[in-house]
């Protein structure tokens, strides 16, 4: 072969080379392009339809009154969030965004199995109120399954309202299984009449980094206290406007943020918390925080950033975790506690001791058991970190009678519920 005819096949595989290289290139910047331009984040303040509409479900024979209306006093409810991981979390599962393997639910037959074993376990606790977190209504990794409108058939009894969290552009990894374009929300199911209800987007990343972490909200649903304000909102009469309200807000955190991100969105549900209470309204607010919820960030050793403690200095004078007491309510001297005091008993876990050698503190709280396991790997109790990151934070008018973090060994996703006990105090 002539050197002229070898430099001419040298030549033709290194355009080739460069057209391969340039095409990929190509493709690469149209897919970056196409991401960034169908990103796109929902309004604010989104009013949500509370379904069935009001009248239906104040008519519904399985509804008793007992169940549609609430009000203070010694009777008591409950209420339970559940992250159900778009149904795919069986414990042999691992995510490809924590580390692990899959990237959609194992197959379809798989997914409907284990909602259907979700409704199940509802239906036997039979909770009051429902928060659920990452339920998806259309999406590529649950092949485009309705699981929100699955869940609402199967428990059919409740009222419930449904926000969406994002709706994602094609996220085309892995490569393999591209994880695809979803819809996921946060779902709120009540036995107790919901007048109305508010969807509120939470601060999220200007980076990059919001292509991977999506889009974030928190839903606030309002429940009449009594028999009197609901009819008189079902026949859109004005009730009196000192009439209170319990305000349950279903909240799913960022995972993935920085921590400022993470900071600001912590900062909004308090002040939004703060106004209601400041309304005299009772507020609960439940839902996956993606964040070490134990006192002094106890099991926080080489945790993964999301799963970094909770800032409880945060928290608002008049609310507490569901596991503590209200700082608002207890005094240790004659005289009011000072911040400076507050502040140094909430960081060096006294306030529980105290209350509980006063004889103070009713509540049973069992939270043995961490609500949340990292996805990077099956689950194995021995291996896998796990750690409390779902609960509740309540305002000091409500009194918790018993909180349980449920150990479920994460039979049907990568959380487990956690369940409280509460009543409105007159």
């Amino acid at each position: 072969m002539s050197k002229d005819k070898k430099i001419s096949k040298k030549r033709l595989a290194l355009r080739i080379t460069l057209c391969t290289v340039g095409a990929l290139l190509l493709i690469v910047a149209a897919y970056v392009i196409y991401v960034f331009v169908s990103y796109h984040r929902l309004p604010d303040n989104i009013e949500l339809d509370p379904l069935p509409n009001p009248i239906s479900y104040m008519s519904m024979d399985r509804q008793t009154p007992e169940q549609i209306f609430i009000e203070p006093g010694e009777q008591t409810y409950t209420i339970m969030t559940y992250n159900i991981g778009f149904g795919a979390y069986t414990p042999d599962y691992s995510f490809f965004m924590d580390g692990g393997k899959f990237s959609w639910a194992r197959s379809k037959e798989g997914l409907t199995e284990n909602l259907k074993n979700i409704g199940m376990m509802v239906r036997d606790i039979d909770p009051d109120f429902v928060l659920m977190q990452e339920v998806d209504e259309d999406g590529t990794r649950t092949y485009h399954f309705n699981e929100m409108s699955y869940m609402c058939t199967l428990l059919d009894y409740f009222q419930h309202v449904y926000a969406r969290n994002f709706d994602s552009p094609f996220l085309f990894w892995p490569l393999l299984e591209p994880h695809g374009a979803n819809k996921s929300g946060i779902l709120t199911l009540s036995k107790a009449y919901i007048q109305s209800a508010l969807r509120r987007s939470l601060p999220v990343a200007d980076s990059f980094s919001k292509i991977v972490d999506y889009d974030r909200c928190y839903s606030i649903s309002r429940i009449p206290l009594d028999k009197t304000s609901a009819i008189m909102y079902l026949s859109q009469a004005r009730p009196d406007s000192d009439a209170k309200e319990l305000v349950i807000f279903n909240v799913h955190l960022s995972a993935y943020s920085t921590e400022s991100v993470r900071e600001a969105q912590l900062s909004m549900l308090f002040e939004d918390m703060q106004k209601e209470y400041g309304k005299g309204n009772y507020v609960i607010c439940g839902g996956d925080f993606n964040h070490n919820l134990r006192k002094n960030g106890e099991g926080s050793e080489n945790a993964p950033g999301w799963a970094q403690p909770f800032p409880r200095e945060a928290i608002p004078r008049t609310f507490s975790l569901g596991t503590e007491f209200p700082l608002s309510r207890i005094v240790t001297h004659d005289r009011a506690t000072t911040e400076q005091e507050k502040e140094y008993m909430a960081r060096q876990g006294l306030i529980h001791e105290k209350l509980e050698a006063q004889g103070k503190w009713p509540a049973v709280i069992n939270i043995d058991h961490n609500s949340c396991r990292d996805a990077n790997e099956p689950y194995d109790p021995n291996t896998t970190f796990t750690v409390l990151a779902d609960g509740f934070i309540v305002s000091d008018n409500i009194e918790v009678i018993r909180y349980e973090s449920m150990d479920l060994q994460y039979a049907y996703s990568d959380h487990d519920p956690v369940i409280m006990e509460f009543r409105l105090m007159e």
